[in-house]
Order: structure tokens, then C-alpha cells, then sequence
């Protein structure tokens, strides 16, 4: 099966630059695509110095939803947004005020990786950060999905007068290696890598070399590099499968304006496979919960069950799987768990597989008043995120009667949530305005 490769190198004009990110991508391009890959072939999708973050998220999904190995080179610069106080990826129009719009945010990648299979993923950084950035670095996780393999460096600040714009030398190293001949292992590959910087004279970097589901570094020469904690979360993974979408009688708000996951369409680069789940630890039930589970999960896996149910186009057992472990989360840790809202939100996406646009509506949106109800702010990640994607579904329903029904309480929950685009709630109301011409 091909895989599929990404190269993203990304850095911001003028004098805020920290890193040349762009430089590595011809020693990069010069690596076979089957050797980028660690596969017989492979797709190569390359972002130099992108200037608008949908336009990376548009590739990164379209890379997130291609069948087989997928392997994410990044090389770049981390800043902080002034408002949450959250890593984004510079990019070529970034300033430090302008972060919140030009930037990407970092927990995209996750948001776009998370239902990939297990073990299918790799990603490899080479990264510069700010002050303000790796101060944060000390004591947060860089992170891109429990399912996803990391390796890598963060590099720290330079010193003070130093205006020097830095090499991705990590990036570099790796490309080196590879087109040497042959493909080490991640690991060797990344030992290879961190070595010959070292003996460069770069000290001071954060070391990424990180496992799927934990981001443990192994202790560098330089005792500089700040400790990195360890991920807690379990592995989860969620079925993917591509589905009609019906007719949509308003306008869809724009892929342009809202940062969603859209796994509906399938991939343009080859069919999709089946999908593939590993087994991860069930959750944390009472007594009287397990019995849910032995009624409706065979073999401790309620994921590979609920993908083997949409793969076979049953939809309703897939929802009612889902339902049963939400139920058992909400008996034993409380509606507001982060259990239940896990399985609360994989019953919004098989509900999007099914082509139930309202289904999923009303799920997101349930989700993201549960959250907001637990004391979530209103800008925190997993609430924009949610009112985004009930947004994103209400305007795929092919009933104007259900998306009349609907839209009052997403715009009251717009008001409340109006997201990181200009014009969220101000595209419902008028979409509204429109369906009551409807009749």
C-alpha cells in the first residue's frame, strides 16, 4: 500500500524569523518518496512558507485521510498566542500580535491525526522556539495525538543580540542520512540525527524522541533541555469511513472560515482500506457498567467493533456500541467525564458517517454545552472545536425543517462561543433568515 508524506516548513517574513525553515525542503526533495515514506511508493504533498493556516489544514486533512503510513516532516518556529496562551505554527505572515489568526494552531494536528489507525503515523519536527514559547515548554506537552510517533528537537531561543536567522540542522541531518541510502529505523534514524548536530556545536535542545501515546525524552548531551512530561491519555482511536453527503439547502459555512475535520470525502490519492484499531484499555468502569460492556464490546475492544460495524454499513449497532460505553463512562465518572464525552463525541462522528448531518449537529452541540456546563471556558480548544463542528454539520442537512429546528440553538450557542472567524454567528442568523423564506 503507498504511503503518504507531508513536508511542511514554515517561518514568518522579517525580522520576527527564527529559523530559515525552508532551506531543508530541497535536501528533503531529494530523498526517494519511498524512503521519505518507509514504504514501496509514496505521495509527497509539499507546503513551502504557506501564508494562510486553512490552506495547511486543507492538506494536512487531505494527508490525515489517505490510506497507509503517513509520515509528517515539520520544520519551523513555535509561538504563543497572547490570548490562550497556546503553541501555534508560525507561518509566513505570523507577527507576535497576529499569532491567534496567522499561525496554526498546534492542537490541529491532533485534531486531524486522532482518528487515524494506531501505529500508523509518524511525525518528525525540527522546531525553533521563542522565549515565551519554551518557558512554556518546561512544563506542557508538544502534543500531536496519543496514536501518533514523534521524534525530533525543539531548539531554544539564541542568545541575547543574536539576530542570526538558524538552520533547521536537525531536518537536514535526517534528509542527509536517508539519501545516504537505505532507511534506518525511527529510532536509529533519529539517534543518527541528534549525534551529528550535537558534534555541530547546537546545544540546549529539547530532544523529542516520543512513542505513540507518550512524549518521553531520552536524556540529551545538553543539559540544558528542559524536562518534557509524559502524555497520560490512553490510546483511542474512532472508525473512518467515507460516505455520501446529501444536499445541503444553505450555504455550507466555508472550509475557509471554520477549522473542522472532514473525513466525509475520500482521499484523491488512492481508495480507502479498511479500517484497522488497536487494542487500547477499556475504560474505567463500576460493576454494574461492566456488565454494558460484556453485553456490547467482545474482546475489550469497543473501537474495532464500532469499525467493523460502519465498515459493513451497520450504523445503528456502530451508534448503539457507542452508546452502551457512553452510558457505562456516565455511570461511573459523570456526565461530564472526559470518558463520556469521549463517547459522545465518536457518536457524533458515526453519525456523520452515516449521513445523519443532524444527528451529528445535535451531538456537537450537546458536547459542547456539557463542557461549557463542567466550567470549560469558552475559548478552550475542545469547546471551539465542538461548536465548529456542529456549525460545520448544520450546514450539510438536507431537510430545511431540520435545519430550522436547529439553528436557534446553535446560534445561541454561537453567541456564546463565537470561535477564532469573524462572522460565525452573523453566517447562522442569516442562514436562518434565508430557511424562513423557505416555508
Amino acid at each position: 500500500m503507498p504511503g503518504t508524506v507531508l513536508l511542511l516548513a514554515a517561518s514568518p517574513m522579517g525580522k520576527g524569523c527564527l529559523v530559515d525553515a525552508a532551506s531543508v525542503l530541497p535536501v528533503l526533495a531529494a530523498v526517494p518518496p519511498s524512503v521519505l515514506a518507509g514504504a514501496d511508493t509514496a505521495n509527497v504533498v509539499e507546503l513551502a512558507d504557506p501564508l494562510e493556516p486553512q490552506a495547511v489544514l486543507t492538506r494536512l486533512r487531505a494527508a490525515a485521510a489517505a490510506p497507509g503510513p503517513l509520515t509528517v516532516y515539520v520544520a519551523g518556529q513555535l509561538q504563543l498566542d497572547r490570548r490562550q496562551r497556546l503553541p501555534h505554527l508560525a507561518l509566513a505572515r505570523t507577527t507576535p500580535s497576529t499569532v491567534r489568526y496567522t499561525a496554526l494552531p498546534w492542537h490541529w494536528f491532533r485534531e486531524e491525526l486522532r482518528l487515524r489507525p494506531a501505529g500508523a503515523t509518524t511525525v518528525l519536527l525540527d522546531l525553533h522556539a521563542d522565549a515565551e514559547t519554551w518557558e512554556w515548554l518546561r512544563g506542557n506537552v508538544l502534543d500531536c495525538g496519543p496514536a501518533v510517533t514523534v521524534y525530533g528537537r525543539v531548539a531554544p531561543p539564541a542568545g541575547r543580540g543574536r539576530r542570526t536567522v538558524a538552520a533547521p540542522s536537525y531536518m537536514k541531518a535526517v534528509a542527509t542520512i536517508l539519501r545516504s541510502g537505505g532507511r534506518p529505523g525511527l529510532d536509529r534514524l533519529h539517534q543518527m540525527a541528534t549525534a551529528r548536530i550535537a558534534g555541530e556545536g547546537e546545544t540546549g535542545d529539547l530532544v523529542i524522541p516520543a512513542r505513540a501515546g507518550q512524549a518521553t525524552p531520552t536524556p540529551p548531551s545538553h543539559p540544558a533541555a528542559p524536562p518534557l512530561p509524559t502524555q497520560p491519555f490512553p490510546v483511542r482511536s474512532v472508525p473512518v469511513q467515507s460516505v455520501p453527503v446529501r444536499s445541503v439547502p444553505v450555504q455550507p459555512f466555508s472550509a475557509q472560515s471554520v477549522p473542522v475535520r472532514s473525513v466525509t470525502t475520500p482521499s484523491p490519492l488512492t481508495p480507502s482500506p479498511p479500517v484497522t484499531s488497536r487494542p487500547v484499555p477499556a475504560p474505567a468502569v463500576s460493576g454494574g457498567a461492566r456488565a454494558l460492556e460484556q453485553g456490547g464490546a467482545p474482546g475489550g475492544d469497543p473501537h474495532a467493533d464500532i469499525s467493523a460495524a460502519v465498515r459493513s454499513g451497520r450504523h445503528a449497532d456502530a451508534d448503539a456500541l457507542a452508546a452502551r460505553w457512553e452510558q457505562a463512562a456516565v455511570v461511573a465518572q459523570g456526565a461530564g467525564s472526559e470518558e463520556a464525552l469521549h463517547w459522545a463525541e465518536v457518536r457524533a462522528d458515526l453519525a456523520m458517517f452515516a449521513g445523519d448531518a443532524a444527528g451529528s449537529c445535535r451531538i456537537w452541540m450537546a458536547v459542547a454545552a456539557a463542557r461549557l456546563d463542567a466550567g470549560q471556558p469558552v475559548d478552550a480548544p475542545a469547546v471551539e472545536a465542538a461548536v465548529d463542528r456542529a456549525h460545520h454539520q448544520w450546514g450539510r442537512i438536507g431537510s430545511a425543517a431540520s435545519a430550522r429546528e436547529l439553528g436557534p440553538a446553535l446560534a445561541r450557542l454561537r453567541g456564546r462561543v463565537p470561535g477564532r472567524h469573524e462572522g460565525a454567528l452573523d453566517h447562522v442568523q442569516e442562514q436562518l433568515r434565508q430557511l424562513q423564506t423557505q416555508g
